[in-house]
């Protein structure tokens, strides 16, 4: 048996947006992807906002909603291996405060956008989109859902 290097957790994915600082390290990263896009010389300002959004919304799309299982070897017989990471943090409990950061961070980056694009009808119409991409499957009457049978194994 390792000693020292085993965890507590059942499954770790249900804990981890609740660890000590990875709130701050997410904002962090947001804010680096943003600095990086905005050091492009080509990219104007609601380019690189209307970016920073759908960026965020996609790789968090990706990373909550379409990826399945886990990365640890879990004692569950494989009931994680069957649920996107949304599914599996903080064991299905909804309106928990990781699932509400998680939820209101692409309003705001949404808001920030809109505000700096000044409303601009094409940048307005992809970041709506966006955030709605990323909302929809963050609703808990979508818990488990697998709509028209994608991503269902």
């Amino acid at each position: 048996m390792n000693v020292g290097v085993a965890h507590s957790e059942v499954n770790p994915n249900t804990r981890i947006m609740n660890s000590r600082g990875i709130w701050l390290a997410y904002l962090i990263l947001v804010g680096i992807l943003h600095v990086v896009l905005l050091s492009i010389p080509f990219f104007s300002i609601p380019v690189v906002w209307t970016l920073t959004h759908v960026i965020h919304n996609s790789a968090m799309y990706w990373f909550l909603h379409t990826v399945k299982g886990t990365p640890f070897e879990t004692p569950d017989q494989g009931k994680a291996r069957l649920l996107t990471h949304w599914e599996q943090m903080d064991y299905g409990i909804q309106f928990t405060s990781s699932r509400k950061f998680l939820t209101i961070t692409p309003i705001i980056l949404y808001m920030l956008a809109s505000f700096y694009t000044k409303y601009n009808v094409v940048h307005f119409l992809v970041n709506t989109t966006s955030l709605l991409t990323a909302l929809i499957p963050k609703l808990p009457q979508l818990h488990g859902v697998r709509i028209f049978g994608i991503n269902k194994y």
